[in-house]
């Protein structure tokens, strides 16, 4: 009995750790595809002409060996998979805590109103979690799939530029409007502290932190880095709001 108990638990540790790193390294792969993203709405400064180039390249990338836009093809497949196998890592993990807790409540605190302390991590990772996904499923259809469909100007009431077919007009456009600069901002906050502790985790995960010293530096990197990308994502959408960027 103590033997079979014994495997249980080990089976239970061996699927934790694969959880994790699951989470780890797609949570890596998008973080790659943000960069590059990030980075790539930085040339809307150089222009009209050099952020349409920028936009065609990417889908002229790798031609003839790639079809055009193959690039994009390969990527988005990779994507999806990457963030359902995050989301799931995610629910596994989500439901093994809650199961070690038993009674499925939080640590006791009298340092909260309800005597149930909500953890920074918990409550970032979760509900930062639904916001980035809603923000991404809007940022896709205003910048991507309805342009696409070249439908009437009036789905640009609710998704600002989304019929015009040039990629800078359309993002300038979109970006003119406060209530979409205010959602993006929201969006990549949540984005931001879920970076911070993700990022941090990460580095926990793969084994990277050798020193107790390492913690307080991993921590001040995975910061420094949510920072950075957060300035890198806002900066265009205010530079277009406040007229530094126009048609």
């Amino acid at each position: 009995m103590a033997t079979s108990s014994l495997t249980v638990h080990q089976r239970a540790a061996r699927s934790l750790v694969v959880s994790k790193y699951v989470m780890a390294i797609s949570g890596i792969l998008m973080i790659g595809f943000l960069i590059a993203h990030m980075l790539g709405n930085l040339h809307i400064f150089g222009g009209r002409e050099e952020f349409n180039h920028y936009a065609e390249g990417l889908r002229e990338f790798g031609m003839p060996i790639l079809p055009y836009g193959g690039l994009l093809w390969i990527m988005r497949p990779v994507l999806v998979i990457a963030v359902v196998a995050h989301i799931w890592s995610a629910v596994r993990l989500t439901r093994r805590d809650r199961a070690a807790r038993g009674s499925g409540k939080r640590y006791q605190s009298t340092q909260h109103r309800r005597g149930v302390q909500r953890t920074y991590a918990s409550f970032t990772m979760r509900w930062g979690g639904v916001t980035i996904a809603l923000f991404v499923i809007y940022h896709l259809l205003q910048f991507t799939l309805l342009p696409k469909l070249a439908l009437n100007p009036a789905t640009d009431g609710v998704f600002p530029g989304s019929s015009n077919p040039d990629p800078y007009e359309r993002t300038v456009t979109g970006f003119m409007v406060w209530w979409v600069v205010l959602i993006y901002t929201v969006a990549i906050l949540a984005l931001g502290m879920h970076l911070r502790h993700g990022v941090y985790s990460a580095i926990a995960t793969l084994g990277l932190i050798k020193r107790p010293i390492g913690r307080t530096r991993a921590l001040a990197g995975a910061a420094a880095f949510a920072l950075l990308l957060c300035l890198g994502f806002l900066i265009p959408p205010f530079a277009v709001l406040f007229g530094v960027v126009s048609l």
